[in-house]
């Protein structure tokens, strides 16, 4: 007896369409892909209602330069987040990397070399020392099986701890002639955009290809989504994992390598709670802090964000400049809660 035939569907994809006859889900809106940018857009405006000077290109300059070391670190801390990972440690690795840089070239600067030459092998030490720290941290989580709160956690205190030995309880300062040589990669500019915004775009720009271009990025996605499945999916996972804490790493020294020639000397304070403030970004900007799924863009709009949070709260006397923290934290508790109610 000839079978009953499969009925037509007028639903989107279905057989009246010329499609599979399944019904293609309903898409809806979620408040954690777009609000990052929907809340930019409300700050934005916020802060040229209540101050005109808020809204001039200097003053945007001044943001995004500011946002710039925040900004490289979480591009690098995403990748950490996404794959289910944390880091605890970025400030004090950074106030580390600036501190051992500084020491380096100063002693470097007594010998027959330019200080160009001297500033340039700072810089490629910074990098190399970020990248050296982050894989220190990547083995010791994969191949210790330890886990990386606690990792990070302790040597968030060994960084620090070093440092202000290294300084004595006081500062590293740069000696003037390498100062006034570096100063130009903070205080420089090209095409009226200062050289830490061009260095934190294209930061950007190799983040999100990295993630969503190649098979690396993929990798990430599918270990912080399921580690289990990925291994049976013959996903290295442990080698993925440690290329993403040497990834921060590097960041890590980037952000160091721009950071250096702002103040021109290291300290126990400096980059006091980067780590807290790179967290946040990565979160605010939309990442699950669960792993499993995040991007390179919402990261890039969640720093910018917390630091428009803070520009507004200097500008204005709506609140005092004080609350600016808990102004912060109240907006990662609310991205917090969103993510918790996220179907």
């Amino acid at each position: 007896m000839p079978s009953a035939p499969t009925p037509v569907t007028d639903t989107p994809g279905g057989a009246a369409a010329g499609g599979t006859g399944a019904r293609r889900p309903v898409r809806r809106f979620d408040p954690l892909l777009y609000g990052p940018f929907i809340g930019l857009l409300l700050l934005l405006a916020v802060g040229t209602a209540l101050n005109p000077d808020f809204a001039t290109w200097d003053n945007w300059m001044n943001v995004l330069t500011r946002t710039a070391f925040i900004g490289i670190i979480a591009i690098g801390m995403c990748f950490v987040i996404i794959s289910g990972g944390i880091d605890l440690s970025v400030g004090s690795m950074a106030a580390l990397i600036a501190g051992a840089t500084i020491l380096m070239m100063n002693a470097l600067s007594g010998l027959l070399l330019s200080s160009v030459a001297v500033v340039a092998l700072g810089m490629l030490f910074a990098v190399a020392l970020g990248g050296g720290f982050g894989l220190a941290h990547g083995y010791l989580i994969t191949r210790g099986q330890i886990e990386p709160f606690i990792v990070t956690l302790g040597t968030l205190g060994i960084f620090r701890a070093v440092l202000t030995w290294l300084a004595d309880g006081g500062a590293i300062t740069l000696d003037m002639t390498l100062s006034d040589v570096y100063g130009p990669v903070y205080y420089g500019s090209l095409l009226g955009i200062p050289i830490p915004v061009w260095i934190f775009a294209l930061a950007a720009l190799a983040g999100g290809l990295l993630l969503n271009r190649t098979a690396f990025g993929r990798y990430v996605q599918a270990i912080g989504s399921n580690e289990q499945v990925a291994r049976f999916a013959a996903v290295d996972v442990d080698r993925v994992k440690l290329l993403t804490y040497g990834l921060l790493g590097v960041c890590v020294g980037v952000a160091t390598v721009l950071y250096v020639p702002r103040l021109g000397s290291a300290s126990p304070t400096t980059g006091l709670l980067w780590e807290l403030e790179a967290i946040a970004a990565v979160i605010v900007g939309g990442t699950s802090f669960k792993g499993g799924a995040g991007r390179i863009a919402g990261t890039v709009v969640g720093a910018i964000l917390l630091s428009v949070i803070s520009n507004i709260l200097n500008l204005t006397s709506v609140i005092s400049v004080y609350l600016n923290a808990a102004v912060q934290g109240c907006v990662i508790i609310a991205v917090a809660f969103l993510q918790r109610r996220r179907p």
